[in-house]
């Protein structure tokens, strides 16, 4: 006799809250928006994380943050919500209109920010990450608006998706107390993707080791702070905590454009209304040069 096959599957509601949990910071609150008790989400987290065999989240004096597991679990969580929702559109079932997806280049975020308000960013989802992870975000489908830098590992499709773009100057950062070794390799703080600095120094015929990689801005920017190596930032965005590298064994950075994409079936007033705000707040100067 012989047994059915069981497929092993990951219900939508217990998706909803692994995303509720990293958009509100704790399973407490996570339960408060989606009604759960505290038990149950609990019970929930146990059962998706058995059925992965890893832990989602993990506890922080912050609140809850995801595991590199979690990261992983929270890109498809949200594209298995999409991908509900859009269904439920079919039939005219979904709970009200969709929201518009938007995401912008940690390097950028605080300063589009800057200029919004709650009321201007109603029925806008925001995600933050480096511009890797956000142009395949775009040519997935599960964001609408991106404003990210050019990268090499984003592929070609995202250059069919450009409404604006803009030459970035990009500067060598350190922390004030960063002192090289006679002789030693130039010691670099990266993100994923990211070769500029790479190219340049190889070019240069300098030698360099990465000391640190990581895809978190806050990570990057405490580890350059703590004066363990250099990184490549916008020369309009650097942190105060930094200042920029003029050391005579850098070579100089090659601009890098900055572009912002949106998805080409996007067609309503809210996407061309954040559009012309993301050009305002992000492009403005691009525009005054060219003029």
């Amino acid at each position: 006799m012989h047994r059915r096959h069981e497929h092993l599957n990951v219900p939508v509601e217990i998706v909803r809250t692994v995303v509720a949990i990293s958009e509100t910071g704790s399973l407490s609150k996570a339960g408060e928006r989606l009604g759960l008790s505290q038990p149950a989400v609990s019970a929930q987290m146990k059962r998706i994380q058995n059925l992965l065999g890893g832990d989602i989240f993990r506890k922080t004096p912050h609140g809850t943050a995801p595991t590199p597991l979690g990261k992983m679990v929270l890109n498809q969580a949200r594209r298995m919500l999409d991908a509900n929702d859009q269904m439920l559109r079919l039939g005219g079932t979904a709970e009200g209109p969709q929201p518009l997806r938007v995401g912008i280049s940690t390097l950028f975020v605080k300063e589009f920010l800057q200029h919004e308000t709650a009321e201007s960013l109603a029925g806008i989802v925001m995600y933050t990450e480096h511009s890797l992870g956000i142009a395949k975000g775009l040519i997935d489908g599960y964001i609408d608006i991106g404003c990210i830098l050019e990268n090499s590992g984003a592929g070609t499709e995202v250059f069919d998706l450009i409404v604006h773009e803009r030459e970035e100057p990009f500067a060598w950062v350190r922390s004030k107390d960063f002192v090289l070794s006679p002789g030693a390799p130039i010691p670099l703080v990266t993100w994923p993707g990211d070769d500029m600095m790479i190219r340049a120094l190889t070019k240069n015929g300098s030698s360099y080791k990465i000391v640190f990689n990581s895809p978190d801005y806050h990570a990057t920017m405490t580890a350059l702070e703590t004066g363990i190596g250099l990184a490549a930032l916008p020369g309009r965005s650097i942190p105060s905590p930094l200042v920029q590298a003029k050391e005579y064994y850098l070579p100089s950075l090659p601009p890098v454009k900055t572009l912002l994409c949106a998805r080409r079936e996007l067609d309503n007033p809210q996407a061309e209304k954040l559009l012309r705000r993301l050009t305002e707040s992000l492009f403005k100067s691009a525009r005054t040069d060219a003029a």
